[in-house]
């Protein structure tokens, strides 16, 4: 492994790779190498590890790769020792294969045929710039398979236009072309305009690949997918050709002809449309990277989205015809009872019971689905509190129904609510999505939660893997009760997965719950190593021990304890006395293995341990005379809630039923790059309109000067 590349590559020094690598290859996880290794990382944060993750394991790829084209090569009898030093000196896959391809097996090409034909002196004789007359020349070469001249130029020509498409040089001199030069330019394809209508934009379209936004990009590749636009990649061809003409076009004037020829098949038949390729394909990775980052940030702020915490909670699923789906939750989560109440055609019934819940079961807030109704039902239930006098005691909030019905008639709830339908799930799902957000949300599919764009399109590998890295750092960054977690939340923990995370509910059912973390030792299946990188991340209240309910790992207890007893202390007396922590001398317990920011993070634990770094819940209302795109006029100022953040804007829900965008250039009175300098998923905000198109259901808002 290449440590040096990796640390140019990064900007990361070689030390911190090599410590960071080393513990990677331990089976260390990037939260707990972020958390509890800041020494060795030499205080990396996650964002830098997993860069040098990625790193890390595409160097992986291009040795296993290099490995096997030398075997390949070798195995012909042509590896030198020139030719193995190039291959050992590049680190990019696309620099192997340029190297490889000569020796490549290949298909029945035009020039292998000519080769058989026993053209290729020929085309060497020429292409080196060594032949005054090829015409002459080529008399020599005829035979029954070569019956002309002509024959036995072409055949050299594409003998030649090969070599000049295996030149690695030439490739990369294509490749600068592109980067610099290419413009990728779409067409709608015939007979497609009425049925291709909403790419219209792209009916007619150029611009230089350097510059396409991300979102412009996978616009172009679904209209191309789906059979509506043409679309290629091209730098300017004369430009291009004359490059290459300088490096290949050598010798005699007639000699010059014959590889000029060559050089222009080259071009067009070979080099130009595998570079095109390489870069639609880049382009490609590119615009799928940037959309997986905006989803992967739209998520963790959804996932981090503030908690209302431990409360006694009714949910209600809101409907016209069918009803609303009602149901109670307890401070933990679980489900009390349901019911179904319509508060439209049966009003005074409606209240009636959902009185009594109210009263009978101590609710202490109410959770209304923002789907069909919710807005009707949001009234219903207030002026049910106001009549009650419970306004103030009772605060409604709107939650999102994002991925509730993916949820619903998942397997996961079959398994929690086998008897219940999909619709007292859904409920149920909509209570706990306010009670928090992250043990619920990781239930879900992430990509069905809404957020984000184009995520259908983008590579479904790469976004899987983002998105789980994503979730796995905000359930660790938040941490996770090992007495209630359920085995969904606990798979996401540093070091533990689907099976351990089964095991561990499964064990905590049997023993009737985890009184310290030494006890996780205790589960099926879970080692020492599992229990150094989970072990931090659990927390366990009323523990005989109380550094088990925080963040400070159980391989630093011996320090705490070493804390408390030169201040002829308890660790109970240390952390609830600040007085106390503050004669503590970080520096005097600096060993070997234990550095300052580890000893800050300790001390920062022991002042607040256990707590949750996320916002506390906020409530919210629309503008109670604003309920359809009807009621909206131009230059209304409403309040709204951001519900999704794209590269070129964030949508924005003001109570029509019809999210509205507010373009990047409408978010503030500044030059905004990115939407997330600006607005955060589920932030209030207030917003003017202006326009509104009822043809194509579009709500245009401006956040500038309001």
């Amino acid at each position: 492994m290449n440590f040096s590349h990796i640390a140019r590559q990064t900007g990361i020094s070689e030390k911190q790779v090599r410590n960071t690598i080393q513990l990677f290859e331990e089976g260390a996880t990037l939260p707990f190498i972020a958390r509890y290794r800041k020494e060795a990382t030499g205080g990396l944060d996650e964002v830098e590890i997993g860069t040098l993750k990625d790193a890390w394991q595409k160097q992986q790829e291009v040795e296993k790769r290099r490995e096997a084209i030398l075997k390949a090569i070798d195995e012909q009898g042509k590896l030198t020792a020139e030719l193995r030093k190039k291959i050992e000196g590049v680190f990019s896959l696309t620099e192997l294969e340029d190297l490889y391809l000569p020796y490549k097996q290949k298909r029945k090409t035009r020039a292998v045929q000519a080769v058989e034909r026993g053209l290729e002196p020929l085309a060497l004789t020429i292409f080196k710039g060594q032949e005054m007359n090829p015409e002459r020349k080529a008399t020599a070469f005829l035979n029954k398979e070569v019956p002309t001249v002509e024959d036995a130029l072409q055949g050299a020509r594409d003998i030649m236009a090969e070599w000049i498409s295996e030149n690695a040089d030439a490739r990369n001199r294509l490749r600068n072309f592109f980067e610099r030069d290419a413009v990728i330019i779409a067409k709608v394809k015939k007979k497609k305009e009425e049925e291709g209508a909403k790419y219209r934009d792209y009916f007619d379209f150029s611009e230089p690949l350097a510059r396409i936004p991300s979102h412009r990009l996978l616009a172009l590749r679904r209209g191309e997918e789906e059979g509506y636009l043409s679309v290629s990649i091209s730098p300017d061809e004369d430009r291009a050709i004359s490059a290459l003409s300088r490096q290949f076009v050598i010798g005699p004037p007639l000699g010059k002809e014959q590889i000029e020829l060559a050089l222009k098949d080259s071009y067009k038949r070979l080099l130009k449309p595998a570079i095109e390729t390489e870069f639609a394909n880049l382009s490609r990775e590119k615009a799928d990277a940037y959309a997986i980052k905006i989803f992967a940030e739209n998520l963790r702020q959804l996932l981090l989205a503030a908690p209302l915490g431990q409360k006694r909670v009714l949910a209600i699923d809101p409907g016209f015809r069918t009803g609303c789906k009602v149901v109670v939750l307890d401070e933990q989560g679980t489900l009390i009872r349901d019911t179904v109440i319509y508060p439209f055609d049966k009003p005074t019934e409606a209240q009636t019971v959902l009185r009594r819940l109210l009263e009978s079961e101590k609710i202490e807030a109410v959770a209304i689905g923002n789907g069909t109704a919710g807005r009707e039902t949001e009234d219903f239930t207030r002026k049910l509190l106001v009549t009650l006098g419970k306004e103030r005691a009772v605060e409604v909030y709107m939650v999102s129904e994002q991925g509730a019905s993916i949820y619903s008639a998942s397997d996961v709830a079959r398994e929690e609510f086998p008897d219940k339908d999909v619709t007292v799930r859904g409920s149920i799902s909509i209570g706990r999505r306010l009670m928090d957000p992250l043990a619920e949300l990781v239930k879900i599919d992430p990509k069905s939660i809404g957020v984000g764009q184009y995520q259908h399109d983008v590579d479904q590998s790469a976004l899987k893997g983002t998105l789980d890295t994503v979730v796995e750092s905000c359930v660790n960054s938040v941490g996770v009760n090992l007495n209630t977690a359920s085995k969904h939340l606990l798979r996401y923990v540093s070091g533990l997965g689907p099976a351990l995370a089964q095991n561990i509910v499964d064990y905590r059912a049997k023993a009737g719950g985890f009184q310290s973390r030494a006890q996780l030792l205790k589960v099926p299946r879970l080692g020492a190593k599992a229990f150094e990188q989970a072990a931090g991340f659990l927390r366990i209240e009323g523990s005989k021990n109380p550094l088990d309910n925080s963040a400070v790992h159980p391989e630093r207890y011996e320090l705490v304890a070493q804390m408390a007893k030169d201040l002829n202390a308890t660790i109970p007396q240390l952390m609830q006395d600040q007085a106390l922590r503050k004669q503590i001398q970080p520096s005097r317990y600096v060993t070997d293995d234990i550095g300052l920011p580890t000893l800050q993070d300790i001390l920062k634990e022991l002042e607040k341990p256990a707590r949750d770094p996320r916002a506390e819940r906020e409530t919210f209302a629309f503008d109670a005379q604003v309920r359809t795109v009807d009621d909206l006029r131009e230059g209304m100022i409403l309040p709204g809630i951001v519900t999704n953040i794209t590269a070129f804007g964030a949508f924005v829900d003001i109570g029509v039923k019809q999210d509205g965008l507010v373009h990047v250039s409408q978010l503030a009175d500044r030059f905004v790059k990115d939407p997330n300098e600006v607005v955060r998923l589920q932030q209030t905000v207030k917003v003017r309109v202006t326009e509104i198109d009822l043809a194509r259901k579009r709500i245009a808002l401006s956040m500038k000067g309001v």
